[in-house]
């Protein structure tokens, strides 16, 4: 009688174990931080868990699946990857003519209970494809929406408010719909200002995500600012403006369906956002009002390969015939006014800036072309030198009507603003436009760690309360970052001391001999620098304990005070070299551009080289290799 309890209990302790044997095509899934894989089945039997994947990715060009991706199910379970299936792991998977292909991936059986899974490909690296909440028991998903955000009407017929010219705290907030544990609980805010890239090169703020989901910050604004939510790779326009709250619903499982290919068709879970704040209207009509005007843009706009043969006097008639005709589409559309005229004005800055960049296209195409035909340096210039003399007189005079728009303060949200304020050579009125320009000018100045001079602050005076208010701020800011820096440790300066130009490499990799280098050559003004740094602070944090030397080399190209306060947050070994050095090494190295890495080996051999940064799952992995 004990003999038959025990075996039946036994056999219930074996089935509790054992899964389902069962198929679930085309599982739904909750978000993706990539457009690259979905899940097109899931293989359920007692000893494998089997995910077909469908993919869709540039012809000719290669994706990858590390060997130490995982799945992880609801119940905190990880199954780590056994193999692919017309896959190699940790191999370049080459994409077809067509950019579409399929192959299996293969993992240990899941333990019951499990109704949902997430597949994490490289565990340990935050930039591999990420797939949560797939569902392996519901067809659907079920999305509630806050009461608190229910849709009102657009209100087709009020105009575009003008937003006042105003500087201090905007408050974010809102919710991110599907959020659960094991998905990610940042969202980053990018804002979009007129001095994009921001002062001191910031890093864009995180806000963590609440366990329902929600998430509050307050960031400093100059005047009405475009702000971009970034959640999982899954990019949200609204607006921010001083002394007011932008509240946003991310319906993260319906953006999820529209791109996908497999879900596309399937009915909708509601709006793909809920907004309440500053211009509501262009908020919920952003999608319509893009297509109208890339759209257009794209059917009317010169390919480059044609521009060459383009005289500057067709070159501007088609920009103001693209005007015409969007501005046309426009108007005959169901827009509301106020997209109509936020459209007019974004327009007008595009067509200007289009204008501004026009001779840099030129000869940006122009230098290419040549040099594929073996011309000579001198042969280039003289021949740009000949085609620049044929620019018309007018070419950058623009009717007042269109120009007078960027002396509003809607104009400053446009997209083209950023690049208007720094190659502005059309006929604008002394005004608003001019007044940012002389901020920015300032801006850059403490952007270069040059906290404000006596002459700055006598120029200021003359702008607007809101350019001193937000200049000060920057200032004190700086003040604060300079003495922070004094304090801190980590980094080493290293002079180069006498050598010549073609022993200088080996000098400074000898310093650090019978250990592995990952030798960055950067630059101060370079913004793939910054960001890569940015990326691989967690990597060096979790390699701390390895035998691995960071040096950085940088050259007088970066303004050296600048370089002096911004090495204190790079830990690591730094050389800043003279010109001629900087030259020398990149000629005699082949470095085209920065960032350009090196990873030396104990003996002082080259291990691995990459012209921009190749990935913090690529950059592990080859450290890795070289110890």
């Amino acid at each position: 009688m004990k003999l038959s309890h025990l075996f039946i209990a036994g056999l219930l302790l074996i089935a509790s174990c054992t899964p389902e044997n069962r198929v679930i095509e085309n599982p739904v899934y909750t978000a993706r931080n990539n457009d690259v894989i979905e899940v097109s089945k899931v293989s359920l039997t007692d000893s494998t868990t089997v995910l077909d994947i469908q993919a869709t990715f540039t012809p000719g060009y290669w994706i990858r699946i590390v060997s130490n991706s995982l799945l992880t199910d609801n119940n905190g379970n990880n199954y780590p990857i056994t193999s692919g299936i017309g896959i190699d792991l940790d191999k370049e998977f080459w994409m077809p003519e067509s950019g579409e292909a399929t192959f299996q991936l293969v993992f240990p059986p899941l333990k019951r209970g499990a109704k949902t899974i997430d597949f994490i490909e490289g565990a340990d690296a935050d930039d591999g494809f990420r797939i949560w909440n797939i569902q392996l028991k519901e067809a659907t998903q079920k999305i509630n929406i806050p009461k608190e955000f229910t849709q009102a009407e657009v209100d087709k017929n009020a105009p575009l408010t003008e937003p006042a010219f105003i500087y201090g705290p905007a408050t974010i907030k809102g919710k991110v719909l599907g959020y659960t544990k094991g998905m990610p609980d940042k969202i980053t805010i990018e804002d979009y200002s007129p001095f994009y890239g921001g002062i001191m090169g910031k890093e864009y703020p995180e806000a963590t995500l609440e366990e329902d989901g929600s998430f509050s910050y307050t960031i400093n604004l100059l005047g009405m600012t475009r702000i971009s939510l970034n959640y999982a790779e899954n990019y949200i326009q609204i607006w921010g403006m001083p002394n007011e709250t932008s509240e946003i619903c991310i319906n993260i499982p319906e953006i999820t369906r529209r791109k996908s290919k497999i879900h596309a068709d399937k009915a909708s879970l509601g709006e793909a956002i809920y907004y309440k704040g500053p211009w509501e209207s262009l908020v919920k009509e952003n999608a319509k009002k893009s297509t109208i005007v890339y759209d257009t843009s794209r059917e009317l706009s010169i390919p480059n390969e044609e521009l060459l043969n383009t005289s500057f006097e067709a070159f501007k008639d088609n920009e103001i015939k693209i005007y015409e005709t969007i501005i046309e589409k426009a108007n005959q559309s169901d827009l509301s006014q106020a997209t109509k005229d936020y459209i007019k004005v974004e327009l007008a800055a595009r067509m200007i800036s289009s204008l501004s960049m026009a001779p840099n296209n030129y000869i940006s195409i122009y230098q290419r072309k040549e040099l594929m035909n073996n011309k000579s340096e001198e042969e280039i210039l003289a021949g740009w030198k000949k085609m620049s003399q044929t620019i018309p007189t007018d070419f950058y005079h623009i009717p007042d009507e269109l120009t007078d728009l960027l002396n509003t303060t809607t104009a400053i949200t446009t997209n083209p603003y950023p690049s208007i304020l720094r190659v502005q050579r059309t006929n604008i009125k002394d005004g608003l436009l001019n007044q940012m320009k002389q901020t920015l000018d300032i801006s850059d100045e403490l952007g270069g760690f040059k906290p404000l001079t006596d002459k700055q602050r006598e120029e200021m005076k003359s702008l607007p309360e809101a350019c001193q208010q937000y200049l000060n701020v920057a200032n004190e800011e700086l003040l604060a970052t300079i003495e922070a820096n004094k304090k801190k440790e980590g980094y080493n300066v290293n002079e180069v001391g006498e050598v010549a130009n073609e022993k200088l490499f080996e000098s400074i990799i000898s310093k650090f001999r019978g250990k592995v280098l990952l030798v960055d050559f950067w630059a101060t003004w370079c913004g793939p620098c910054r960001a890569a740094n940015k990326e691989m602070k967690p990597m060096k944090e979790t390699l701390k304990e390895k035998d691995i030397v960071y040096v950085y080399i940088t050259g007088e190209t970066s303004d050296k005070p600048t370089w002096e306060q911004m090495i204190p947050d790079l830990h690591g070994e730094h050389f800043y070299l003279t010109q001629e050095q900087w030259e020398y090494l990149g000629n005699s190295l082949g470095i085209d551009g920065v960032p350009t890495y090196y990873i030396i080996d104990r003996e002082g051999n080259t291990a691995f080289r990459s012209v921009g940064y190749p990935g913090t799952s690529k950059m592990k992995e080859e450290l890795e290799n070289a110890l």
